[in-house]
């Protein structure tokens, strides 16, 4: 129940049956603003909302008479959204309108998809593809353009129809020209650990091919389609060092890493030029299973292969980060050597684990009987069981003192 109880409940009721009965275009409009409102992934100003609801779904160019004056939006609500004159946003004229209408599920009909055509429309006017990708002087003269390079993806996800996938599919064709790459690139990396990296490296968003705005951005009906669009190359790097195969094993989606690795084109062990990761090492490091298993699969595959810049493992990450899962997929294969040292302490996968006090991954390693416990890092000079005894790793000295070969003195 809201926070006013029935009657405030009513009220709302009320006010929709007054809106829907307005004459003209009114109710329409009205009801397009209140799911605007509603549904959009942050507040809206006036001047996005305007230009939102003056789209024609599917024109080649903005049609400015289409546009809603500022005064007909609002009356067309009969009071049920504000503008908040600081920040010249729309809102709702109270939170708990928002309970309220989202009760109601018959009110707005496939809401993601209405704003996904909105936002793909838009970024395909020709005169938003003719922006430069480095201009930095194209919002004033676009409203719409930052919001729908923004989230135009989000929408799909939730509203994927026929009419956005073909919408979606013109954006993404040459989407490494158009603006929208690099507005969509910032905007994710910005208060990120990437932040001064996307500064400094997306000036234009050259490489961030449509194949990789749809793994980047998750959004997996797209993949197939994207795919027999036209010819790819699918190891290709992006402006921010990744190949699409990369970008699904760094976020654990194992399906479109499976439809990736399909493709005999495909390099398993490609590394990424930013971290020079293989995929293998980025899902062992993260500790996602489904993606480390479908890389396995792949007969072309070296389980081996380290880094280029602390020359680890896949199993020194998963062991490190105590990703046992990871750790026992590894182990269960005979062509993965557990003895391989990094080459930034010359630590060993048990070094690592060891290290990091993870006993389920130590257990295991210590299972494998081609595993020297007792090999010690040259750049300490400590053998596993000092640094398990200096690291308070209790539980994992315990384990060493157990029934293995490990030489305490």
């Amino acid at each position: 129940m809201m926070a006013r109880g029935n009657g405030l409940s009513d009220a709302y009721t009320a006010t929709l049956t007054r809106l829907k009965a307005q004459k003209g275009n009114k109710p329409v409009l009205g009801l397009k603003v209140l799911m605007w409102v509603l549904y959009s992934e942050r507040p809206l100003q006036a001047e996005e909302l305007r230009h939102a609801l003056g789209m024609e779904i599917g024109s080649s160019d903005p049609d400015l008479e289409n546009i809603p004056a500022l005064r007909t939006l609002l009356s067309s609500c009969l009071g049920l959204v504000t503008i908040e004159s600081s920040s010249s946003t729309v809102r709702l004229v109270h939170f708990t309108l928002h309970e309220h209408l989202l009760s109601n599920a018959t009110l707005f009909h496939r809401p993601h998809s209405i704003i996904a055509e909105v936002c793909l429309t838009y970024l395909n006017f020709e005169c938003i593809r003719n922006f430069s990708p480095t201009v930095h002087c194209a919002l004033p003269k676009a409203p719409l353009l930052e919001y729908a390079s923004y989230y135009w993806g989000k929408h799909t996800k939730m509203g994927m129809t026929e009419s956005v996938r073909i919408l979606a599919l013109k954006l993404l064709d040459r989407f490494d020209k158009h603006i929208s790459a690099r507005l969509l690139l910032l905007h994710n990396y910005q208060g990120t650990g990437w932040g001064s990296y996307a500064d400094q490296v997306v000036e234009g968003s050259t490489g961030f091919t449509g194949l990789h705005a749809v793994v980047f951005l998750e959004i997996q009906e797209l993949i197939a389609p994207v795919l027999d669009m036209k010819e790819w190359d699918v190891n290709v790097a992006d402006c921010m060092g990744s190949t699409p195969l990369t970008l699904a094993a760094r976020s654990r989606q194992e399906e479109v890493a499976k439809v990736l690795l399909k493709r005999a084109d495909v390099n398993p062990d490609q590394v990424d030029t930013r971290y020079g990761l293989t995929p293998l090492s980025w899902a062992a490091g993260r500790g996602h299973e489904g993606v480390v298993k479908a890389l396995l699969g792949r007969k072309d595959l070296n389980p081996n292969l380290a880094d280029t810049t602390c020359g680890r493992t896949p199993l020194s990450r998963a062991a490190g980060n105590g990703n046992t899962g990871v750790v026992k997929m590894l182990l269960e294969r005979e062509d993965v050597n557990p003895n391989l040292v990094d080459t930034q302490y010359d630590q060993t996968p048990l070094l690592r684990a060891a290290v990091g006090g993870h006993v389920e991954a130590v257990k295991m390693l210590l299972g494998r009987e081609d595993v020297n416990p007792n090999k010690a890092d040259t750049f300490y000079g400590k053998i596993i069981l000092r640094w398990g005894l200096e690291n308070g790793h209790g539980p994992a000295v315990g384990v060493l003192l157990g029934p293995c070969d490990v030489n305490p003195h």
